[in-house]
């Protein structure tokens, strides 16, 4: 008899509008395209300009997108669980408020929060509850707001951070589909790279703290890119090898979308060819927890039943793994 595995059902996904080109980006730092595109990829990113609007908004219309693609009946939705480094609000769930928007009145739910790597994280949660017994469809959201943390004169950060959310429908199947292994990873030394230093109990919100630009990420972008590129080729690595995986086995490369470089770095390690690689820091920049459920968004067309995806991410904290499983469906 097959162990009770979760899987993933459906997907759904949301971009703003707007869109912040390079050429733009010129306008507002000292940059430019070429410079940008050689050492990022990156062409393009979404920002969310609607007044008033915070990631519940984002992840509202990719839980809304995802519901109306499966014709789901928002009741028997168990748990929704909001994967996000930027929540509406201190204290009072974004996760909880979501969930009373789309009409999940019989869930329970909670913000989930470790940088980029928090959607990957929240598989693993979302997967555990299913495997329990005690739930039967849990919606996992990767949502976040970047443009409401990052210095546009800073061009280190700005030229790299967009807004979008996506989100999946995990369900019980007995078929040996969906998640099948994970190797999750953190390291507190992170916090001194990747972080934004005011905000939070250590450093509350002042005068003082407005001024000095404290409200803003700062990323030290070379140990960054460094423990990054390492750490998600390794995982991804090893949870293959764990698996006895090919390069052969593998049909797709999930990454977390943070830098081509490091998505090319990791894909070499893995042995898989750019063909098997699931790439859109293009068209979105990094999403941080909207990166993932974003590329499942986009390729969602061309995966097939029985298809052996491997995720990986990367995050501040540090926090970062991989994940492997057997999509279950074709559209």
């Amino acid at each position: 008899m097959n162990k009770k595995r979760a899987a993933i059902t459906a997907v759904g996904g949301y971009v703003p509008d707007f869109i912040l080109t390079n050429q733009l980006l010129e306008s507002m730092v000292e940059t430019n395209d070429e410079w940008i595109t050689t050492r990022t990829g990156i062409k393009e990113r979404r920002i969310l300009k609607e007044e008033g609007q915070g990631t519940s908004y984002l992840a509202i219309k990719a839980a809304e997108d995802l519901i109306a693609k499966k014709d789901l009946n928002v009741k028997e939705i168990d748990l929704v669980l909001v994967a996000t480094a930027t929540p509406d609000m201190m204290v009072a769930s974004t996760a909880a408020y979501v969930a009373s928007e789309i009409g999940a009145v019989n869930a329970f739910s909670y913000d989930l929060q470790a940088a980029c790597s928090s959607f990957l994280f929240g598989m693993s949660t979302a997967a555990s509850y299913i495997e329990s017994g005690r739930y039967q469809k849990v919606l996992l959201i990767g949502a976040d707001k970047m443009s409401s943390i990052i210095d546009y004169t800073d061009r280190t950060t700005c030229i790299i951070f967009g807004d979008g959310a996506g989100a999946v429908l995990f369900e019980p199947n007995d078929e040996g589909l969906g998640l099948q292994d994970e190797y999750l990873r953190s390291d507190g030394i992170g916090r001194n790279f990747l972080k934004m230093d005011a905000g939070g109990s250590i450093l509350p919100a002042s005068e003082e703290t407005v001024k000095n630009n404290q409200h803003y990420v700062y990323q030290d972008g070379k140990s960054v890119f460094k423990f990054a590129v390492s750490n998600m080729a390794d995982v991804s690595g090893k949870i293959m090898e764990r698996n006895r995986l090919s390069h052969d086995d593998v049909q797709w490369l999930v990454p977390h979308q943070a830098n081509k470089r490091i998505i090319d770095a990791t894909a070499r390690r893995m042995g898989v060819e750019d063909s098997k690689v699931m790439m859109n820091i293009h068209r979105y920049g990094n999403t941080t927890s909207a990166t993932l459920p974003l590329l499942l968004f986009d390729y969602e067309k061309q995966l097939k039943k029985g298809d052996n995806l491997v995720f990986a991410a990367f995050g501040g904290g540090f926090t970062w793994g991989s994940i492997y499983l057997k999509w279950a469906y074709n559209l």
